[in-house]
C-alpha cells in the first residue's frame, strides 16, 4: 500500500525471552526478527579416507588355532545379536509411527500443513477439572482430543496445545476455562491457513467480575485469552463468505406486495378475494350478499366463470350465505374451484375456502363448522400455500365462524416463515442450515437490522439462502441500485465453526455499568501484547466479548504491538481475516499503538462503543479491507463513545462537578474510529451507528497508554492513506466525518473537560512528509457511497480534499465542506467534488418503524416515506458551508420541495433560508456574504457568473438577474474578500456601503464572540469599486486589512470612518504565516485630495477627508496567487492602519459621505447572454455509483402502457438500450433499468 511510514518514533521491541516455541512441521513462522536466528544445520560426518595406491594383497593363513576359531564364532554371534536388536528397534519405531497415524481419524492422511497431524503430539484427554490450573510446559505437546474444563490454562516455554480435527469435521471440542494465558514460547493452534479446521471448536470464557476466588492477572484481568511476548495464537476456521450484498429487495413481511389482512363482523353473504398467483398481490375484493340477493349470486357466478385458470380465489361466509345462493352459482363454485361442501351449506353455517381456478378438488382447501346456539364451536379455516415467481413462499388463509353471537370472517395473505434471499456472492455451501445471519438496515434507522436463521433449501442456487426468523422480515431491505446509487443491504454471516464466547449472567450485576445497562456487560476478551511470535486469526466467531467496565478489555485488542508486518520483522505479516464479532460489550477490534496490521472481511455487529477502533493517534499503515460494521451503540468508556444521557451522567473524570456538553464533547460513537489519517480504508461498509459511520479524528499527541510516546503526532498534517470504495449508511449523525481532535490534557480548573473528549481545535491540512513548509497533498475520497444518513452524508473540514466518483442519496444533507479555518490560521486550501451523483429523495421510501421517528409525504411521487430529522427539515444535496470549494461534473436529481419544507440541490443557507427553525435569524455574517461562482453556466444558464444573496448590494450591478425563488441574484464581475481585524474596540458592528448603492449597507457583527478583545470581519467585495466603512461605536485604534483571494492587480478603494482629529500611521507589509515573519514593509504617504489619489493608484498613498471623516486608500494586490491559496506566493499582503484620537464619538460617517461620494451603478464585467443550449458534458459521466466500481452498466429504458395511458390514447411502449461508443464486449456489463409507467 502506498502510504508513508510515519514519523518512526515508536519504541523498539526486543526479542521475546524464549524464542524457541514449538511449531508443527511445515508451519512457516510469522516472526523472523528480532527472534534469534536458528543455528546452522549439523554438518554430515566426513567420508572415509580413500587409501592411495593399489590395495594390499590379502595374506593366506593355513594354520588357525582353536582359540582363534572360538573368538571368531563369538564375534559372529554378537554381530547377529546386534542385527536382531536393530531390527527390533526399527520395527518398534515403525509400529509406533503406525499407531500415531492410526490415532488420527480413520481415513485421514498425514498433512504437514495441519498442526494436529504433527507426529510429535500426544493425545490429550484431561477431562473436566474445573478447579485445576493447568500449565503446559516445554515437552508438553498436546493434541486436545475431547472437551475439557479447567480453572485456567497457561501455555509456556515451548508447550503447545492443538485442537484435534478429523476429515469429516465431526469433532466437537469445547474448552471451558476462566482464562488462557499464552506466554513466551507457548502456542495454541486450531487449524492453519493451509489446513482449515473442519470440526466445531468452542472456547468458553467463564467467570464473574466479582468472583474474588479467581485472582486477576496483571494487565489482563479476568475472563480472557492473552498472548504475551513470544506467544503464538493461530486460529483458522472453515473459509466462508463473510458478508455480501442483496441482489433483490426483501419487502417488509417478505412479500413485495406487503401482504394483506382483513377481518369484519357480520359481513353477510360470501366474501371473496382474488389473489395473483405470481406476485401474491390482491387483485379483487368483493362481497356478494347471496343471502338476500339473487342478483349478487348471479354476479358471483359470472365472475368465477370469467377468471383465468391459475388465479387464487378465497371465500368466507359472513353471517349466512344460502338463502339466495342459486344452484348455478353452486355449480360454478364446484366446477371452477373444486368445492365439495358448497351444496351442503345451511343457514349460518361457517364456511371458508381457498382454491386455484381450474385446479379441481386437488387444489381446494375448505372447511365448514355447524352453527348452534350462536356459536360454531370453532373456526372454519382454509389455507393454501403458494410460491411467487421470485421464489417467495406465501399463504392465503380464509376463516369463518360464529363466536358469542358474533359472525366473524376474514382473510390473510402473508409470506410463510421461509423467505429466499438472493445474494451477490456464491455463499453455498459454506453458509449452512442453522447458521445465523444479519441483514443490514437500508433506512435511516440502524435498528432495522434483522437477524435470521438459515433453513435447508435444496432448490436454492449457490447465491441463494432461505431464512427463518423469530418473525418474518419487519422492514424493507433494498437489494437494488436505485436512481443510480447502490443501496443494496449488506448480509453478514455471524456463525463460524470456531467460536470463542463469554458465558454471561442473565442480568447485570456488580460494577458492570448496571445504571446504564440491564444486561451483563462482563464478557470475555482477547489481548495481544507486543513482540508476540505469531498471531493470525481467520474465520473465527467472537460472541459476548468485551468488558464495558474495564478499559482495554475488548473482543480483540492488539495492545502496543508496534510494527506487525515485515517492517517489524514478521515473515508472515499479522492479519485478521473473516472474523465475526457480534453482540459485543465493548468495541469490536482495537488497534492500539500497532502498525501494519491487515484487517479484512471482518464483521462487527451490535456493539457498545466505537467498533473498529484506532486508539492512541499513532497507529499507521494499517489496512482495513472489506469489513462491515453495523448497529454500533453508545458506550461509556470514552466521552466520544457516549450519547446525551451518558455524557451528562458520567462525571468522575471532569473537574469538580463540571457538566459536559454532549454536542461538543461527546456524541461521536463510530463504526470506524480512525485516529490517524495514514491508514488504508478499502471496500468497507459502515451500515449503522448512533453517530458516525467513519470518523477521522486528529490527536495532537499520543494519548492513552501511549501518552508521551510521540509528543507531536502531526496527524493533522499527515497525508491520507488510501480511501477507496467505502459505503456509509443508516448513521444518525454522519456517514463520513473528517474533523475535530480530542483533548490531550487532564481536567483542570483552566479546562474542566474530561481527557479525550472531543475538541474543536484540529484541522486536517495534509502536506508532504507532514511538513507544512512543503506542498499540500490532496486527500482523495474515491468512490464513497453514502445514503440514508439522518443528518449528513459526509462532513469534511480541511484541505486539500477531493471527492470523486461518489454517490449520495436520501441524506439530510448530502455533503458539506468546511474550510481549514479562517485567516490567518488557514493559508488557503481547496475542496473539490467531481464526477459524483446527488439524489434528494430516491425510490427507497423506507419502512415506518424501527426507531424511524418521522414519516410523511415526499419524493417525486409525494408518497409517504421515512424522513431525515423531521418533516420540516430542508433537504440539501451539496451544502456550501464556507470555502473555497469547487463542484464540477456532478449530477443532482430528485430534489423536490413539499408544502412543509424547502429542498435544494446546491444549498447556501442564504438562497432559500428564511428566519425560522432551521436558519435561526438567517443574519450571520456568513449568511449575508454567501456567494458561488457558476463557471460554465450549468446552474444559472449564465456562463462565468456569480450567485449571491438578493439583499447584498456590495456584489450587485444593474445588469444582475434577480432569482426570487432562490432569494438570490445572478451577477457578473470579479469578487474577492477583505479580512478586517480590529483591536481595542470590542462588540462593534461594521457597516459597509458601496458608493453605487450608498443607502443599502451590509452590516456585519464579526465572526468572533461579542466582547472579544479583537474582532474579524470578512466581507466579499466586487473588485474595481469603492466602499466606505463605518462603525457602531468609536473606531478601532488598530485595523489590519488583509487581501484574501485577490489576484494580481485586483483592487478596491476604501474609505474608513474616523473622527476629524485623528492622526494615522499606515503601513503595508507581506506576512509569511509559516515563519511568522513580515516582509516588504512600506509606509503610506499622504496626498491632498481623492482625485490625486485616484491618479496614483499604484502608489502607497492615502487621503484623509477631515470634513467627511473618511481616510481613503487603495487595497491592491501586487503579487499573484498559487492554486487556491488565500494569499500570494510571497505571503499575505496587508495594510495596517493605526489611529490616534481623543474622540469617543460613534464613527458612522454615512450622512457626510453621501451623496458626496455617491456614484452611478455600473457593471465592470457585463452580463453574458442566457445560454439556451443544452449543457454539453455536464453532470457525472457514470450512470451508476455502486460498490462494484469495476462493473460497467448500460442504461436501459422500458416503457409499458398502463390502462390509464391507453385510455388517454397513449400508444407508445418501448425498450431502449444506450451503448457507449467506447463499449467493448470484453467488459463485464450489467443492466441498469429505468422504468416509465
Amino acid at each position: 500500500m502506498p502510504t508513508n511510514n510515519g514519523p518512526g518514533r515508536l519504541p523498539i521491541f526486543v526479542a521475546p525471552p524464549n524464542s524457541n516455541s514449538q511449531r508443527s512441521p511445515g508451519y512457516v513462522p510469522g516472526r523472523v526478527a528480532p527472534v534469534r536466528s536458528p543455528p546452522p544445520a549439523k554438518a554430515p560426518p566426513p567420508p572415509p579416507i580413500k587409501p592411495h595406491g593399489p590395495p594390499l594383497e590379502r595374506q593366506a593363513t593355513f594354520s588357525v588355532t582353536e582359540a582363534n576359531q572360538h573368538r571368531e564364532r563369538a564375534k559372529s554371534l554378537q554381530q547377529r545379536k546386534n542385527t536382531f536388536i536393530c531390527c527390533g528397534v526399527s520395527i518398534g519405531a515403525f509400529f509406533l509411527t503406525l499407531i500415531l497415524v492410526l490415532s488420527l481419524t480413520s481415513g485421514d492422511v498425514l498433512d504437514e500443513n495441519c498442526p494436529d497431524h504433527n507426529p510429535s503430539l500426544s493425545s490429550w484427554n484431561p477431562g473436566h477439572q474445573p478447579e485445576k490450573a493447568v500449565v503446559v510446559r516445554r515437552g508438553h505437546l498436546f493434541r486436545l482430543d475431547a472437551s475439557a474444563t479447567f480453572h485456567s490454562l497457561t501455555i509456556q516455554s515451548g508447550g503447545r496445545v492443538v485442537f484435534a480435527d478429523n476429515k469429516d469435521g465431526t469433532k466437537n471440542i469445547t474448552l471451558r476455562t476462566h482464562h488462557i494465558l499464552i506466554e513466551a514460547g507457548g502456542a495454541l493452534h486450531i487449524g492453519a491457513p493451509k489446513c482449515r479446521y473442519r470440526s466445531r471448536a468452542t472456547i468458553a470464557l467463564i467467570g464473574r467480575s466479582d468472583d474474588n476466588t479467581v485472582p486477576e492477572v496483571p494487565g489482563l484481568g479476568r475472563k480472557f485469552i492473552g498472548v504475551m511476548s513470544g506467544g503464538t495464537l493461530e486460529l483458522h476456521g472453515t473459509e466462508s463468505v463473510s458478508w455480501t450484498l442483496l441482489t433483490r429487495s426483501i419487502p417488509a413481511s417478505g412479500l413485495t406486495t406487503g401482504g394483506y389482512a382483513f377481518q369484519k363482523n357480520f359481513s353477510r353473504g360470501i366474501n371473496l378475494r382474488v389473489v395473483d398467483q405470481d406476485t401474491a398481490a390482491l387483485l379483487l375484493c368483493e362481497r356478494y350478499d347471496t343471502y338476500d340477493s339473487r342478483n349478487d349470486s348471479r354476479r358471483l357466478s359470472q365472475l368465477l366463470r370469467s377468471l383465468p385458470d391459475g388465479r387464487i380465489v378465497t371465500l368466507a361466509v359472513g353471517d349466512s350465505a344460502v338463502k339466495s345462493l342459486l344452484d348455478d352459482t353452486k355449480k360454478a363454485i364446484e366446477d371452477r374451484l373444486g368445492s365439495s361442501f358448497v351444496y351442503d351449506l345451511k343457514y349460518r353455517k361457517a364456511w371458508a375456502l381457498v382454491s386455484v381456478v381450474g385446479g379441481g378438488n386437488a387444489s381446494c382447501s375448505e372447511d365448514v363448522r355447524e352453527h348452534e346456539n350462536h356459536d360454531t364451536g370453532g373456526r372454519a379455516l382454509a389455507r393454501g400455500n403458494f410460491t411467487t415467481v421470485d421464489g417467495v413462499g406465501f399463504s392465503v388463509t380464509a376463516y369463518s365462524e360464529w363466536k358469542n353471537g358474533v359472525a366473524i370472517s376474514g382473510f390473510q395473505v402473508d409470506a410463510v416463515d421461509q423467505v429466499v434471499l438472493n445474494l451477490q456472492d456464491e455463499v453455498q455451501p459454506s453458509w449452512k442450515p442453522g447458521h445465523q445471519i444479519v441483514v443490514a438496515s437500508t433506512d435511516y434507522s440502524m435498528h432495522q437490522a434483522e437477524e435470521f436463521t438459515l433453513l435447508p433449501c435444496q432448490q436454492c442456487t449457490s447465491r441463494q439462502v432461505k431464512i427463518q426468523g423469530e418473525r418474518k422480515p419487519q422492514y424493507n431491505h433494498v437489494g437494488e441500485i436505485l436512481d443510480g446509487v447502490d443501496m443494496r443491504a449488506e448480509v453478514a454471516l455471524l456463525s463460524r465453526n470456531i467460536l470463542i464466547y463469554g458465558e454471561m449472567e442473565n442480568s447485570c450485576y456488580g460494577n458492570n455499568k448496571c445504571q446504564f445497562y440491564n444486561h451483563d456487560t462482563f464478557g470475555g476478551h482477547i489481548k495481544i501484547f507486543g513482540n508476540f511470535s505469531s498471531v493470525h486469526l481467520s474465520h473465527v466467531e467472537l460472541k459476548n466479548m468485551g468488558q464495558q467496565a474495564e478499559n482495554g478489555h475488548y473482543p480483540l485488542h492488539f495492545h502496543i504491538c508496534g510494527d506487525v508486518d515485515q517492517k517489524g520483522g514478521y515473515w508472515e505479516p499479522t492479519y485478521v481475516d473473516g472474523l465475526s464479532i457480534h453482540h459485543s460489550f465493548s468495541r469490536c477490534l482495537s488497534i492500539h499503538a500497532t502498525n501494519g496490521l491487515l484487517v479484512k472481511n471482518t464483521v462487527g455487529y451490535d456493539t457498545l462503543g466505537h467498533c473498529f477502533f484506532l486508539e492512541d493517534g499513532i497507529e499507521q499503515r494499517n489496512t482495513l479491507y472489506h469489513n462491515l460494521g453495523l448497529l454500533t451503540r453508545p458506550g461509556t468508556l470514552l466521552p466520544t463513545d457516549r450519547n446525551d444521557s451518558l455524557c451528562t451522567s458520567i462525571k468522575d473524570k471532569v473537574y469538580q462537578g463540571y457538566t459536559p456538553s454532549p454536542s461538543t464533547e461527546c456524541k461521536a460513537v463510530s463504526t470506524f474510529w480512525i485516529a490517524n489519517p495514514n491508514n488504508n480504508l478499502i471496500s468497507n461498509a459502515a451500515a449503522g451507528s448512533q453517530d458516525a459511520g467513519i470518523w477521522f479524528v486528529f490527536h495532537s499527541s499520543s494519548t492513552g497508554d501511549s501518552h508521551g510516546l510521540v509528543p507531536e503526532t502531526k496527524a493533522e498534517l499527515t497525508p491520507l492513506g488510501i480511501f477507496y470504495n467505502n459505503r456509509v449508511h443508516s448513521n444518525f449523525k454522519a456517514g463520513l466525518f473528517i474533523d475535530k481532535g480530542v483533548k490531550t490534557t487532564n481536567a483542570s480548573a483552566a479546562d474542566p473537560r474530561e481527557y479525550l473528549c472531543l475538541d474543536n481545535s484540529a484541522r486536517f491540512r495534509p502536506h508532504q512528509n507532514a511538513n507544512p513548509s512543503l506542498p499540500r497533498v490532496a486527500a482523495v475520497i474515491d468512490t464513497l457511497i453514502s445514503f440514508k444518513n439522518n443528518d449528513l452524508g459526509a462532513w469534511i473540514r480541511g484541505g486539500d480534499i477531493v471527492i470523486e466518483n461518489s454517490g449520495f442519496a436520501d441524506n439530510g444533507v448530502g455533503l458539506s465542506f468546511a474550510s481549514d479555518g479562517s485567516y490567518p490560521k488557514d493559508e488557503g486550501s481547496s475542496q473539490e467534488v467531481t464526477q459524483s451523483l446527488f439524489v434528494g429523495e430516491s425510490q427507497n421510501r423506507g419502512t415506518n418503524g424501527g426507531q424511524n421517528k418521522y414519516w410523511g409525504p415526499g419524493g417525486a411521487d409525494a408518497k409517504m416515506r421515512t424522513l431525515p430529522r423531521n418533516r420540516t427539515f430542508p433537504i440539501r444535496g451539496f451544502q456550501i458551508y464556507d470555502g473555497p470549494v469547487s463542484l464540477t461534473e456532478s449530477t443532482f436529481r430528485r430534489y423536490i420541495p413539499t408544502p412543509e419544507r424547502y429542498t435544494s440541490a446546491v444549498g447556501l443557507r442564504a438562497f432559500f433560508g428564511r428566519p425560522g427553525q432551521w436558519f435561526e435569524e438567517n443574519d450571520l455574517d456568513g449568511d449575508k456574504n454567501s456567494i458561488f461562482h457558476d463557471v460554465d453556466g450549468s446552474v444559472t444558464g449564465y456562463i462565468d457568473t456569480y450567485v449571491g444573496r438578493a439583499d447584498n448590494y456590495l456584489i450587485q450591478h444593474p445588469g444582475c438577474v434577480n432569482m426570487s425563488q432562490w432569494s438570490g441574484v445572478i451577477c457578473s464581475g470579479r469578487y474577492s474578500q477583505v479580512y478586517l481585524q480590529t483591536q481595542g474596540a470590542p462588540s462593534l458592528s461594521l457597516s459597509i456601503n458601496r458608493d453605487e448603492y450608498p443607502y443599502a449597507p451590509l452590516v456585519l457583527r464579526g465572526i468572533n464572540s461579542q466582547g472579544a478583545p479583537s474582532q474579524q470581519y470578512q466581507p466579499i467585495l466586487m473588485m474595481s469599486k469603492s466602499y466606505t466603512l463605518h462603525w457602531s461605536g468609536p473606531a478601532p485604534r488598530e485595523i489590519v486589512l488583509s487581501l484574501i483571494n485577490f489576484d494580481k492587480d485586483d483592487w478596491v478603494l476604501v474609505g474608513l470612518c474616523y473622527p476629524s482629529d485623528t492622526t494615522f500611521q499606515i503601513m503595508a507589509d507581506i506576512y509569511d504565516r509559516q515563519s511568522n515573519t513580515f516582509d516588504d514593509i512600506t509606509d503610506y504617504g499622504t496626498v491632498s485630495s481623492l482625485a490625486e489619489l485616484e491618479k496614483r493608484p499604484m502608489e502607497r498613498k492615502y487621503f484623509f477627508d477631515q470634513t467627511a471623516g473618511l481616510v481613503w486608500l487603495y487595497l491592491r494586490a501586487r503579487h499573484g496567487r498559487e492554486g487556491h491559496s488565500y494569499c500570494t506566493f510571497k505571503g499575505c499582503e496587508r495594510v495596517k492602519v493605526t489611529a490616534t484620537t481623543s474622540s469617543k464619538q460613534t464613527c458612522n460617517c454615512t450622512s457626510k459621505a453621501y451623496p458626496k461620494y455617491s456614484k452611478t451603478p455600473s457593471a465592470v464585467v457585463p452580463m453574458p447572454p442566457l445560454n439556451t443550449e443544452p449543457c454539453k458534458g455536464c453532470g457525472a459521466k457514470q450512470l451508476v455509483f455502486s460498490s462494484e466500481p469495476w462493473t460497467s452498466y448500460l442504461q436501459t429504458q422500458i416503457k409499458s402502457l398502463s390502462s390509464k395511458e391507453e385510455q388517454r390514447g397513449d400508444t407508445s411502449s418501448f425498450i431502449t438500450v444506450s451503448i457507449p461508443v467506447s463499449y467493448t464486449v470484453q467488459k463485464q456489463v450489467q443492466t441498469y433499468i429505468s422504468l416509465s409507467y
